[in-house]
């Protein structure tokens, strides 16, 4: 059964009440006998348990972490396909000798 929440607009008076959805709206103010007894708009107040729904099912799990596309020379070659041949990196000190080597030569 819902809780409907009533004021009175003569003394202001408010009180939660328990009733069933079929029941008539109570309108005498049970403080001042006035008949100014209305329901509130309130916001209602429920929580889904069980299987099935947010709180249970999906609020816990880790978000999957975002890939980071594969860079073109790192990206793995596809069945059949040669691998591209890696160099070796050249130091500073090889490549001004391969550079005279080939001054001297010409």
């Amino acid at each position: 059964m819902p809780i409907y929440a009533y004021k009175c607009s003569s003394c202001q008076h408010e009180r939660d009440v328990l009733q069933k959805v079929s029941d008539p709206a109570l309108t005498v103010c049970p403080q001042c006998g006035a008949a100014t007894f209305a329901k509130q708009l309130t916001a209602a107040g429920f929580q889904l348990k069980g299987s099935g729904w947010y709180a249970t099912d999906f609020k816990n799990r880790p978000a999957p972490e975002a890939k980071a596309p594969a860079k073109p020379d790192e990206a793995k070659p596809e069945k059949g396909a040669a691998a591209p041949a890696k160099e070796p990196p050249a130091s500073k000190e090889a490549a001004s000798a391969t550079a005279s080597s080939r001054a001297a030569v010409d």
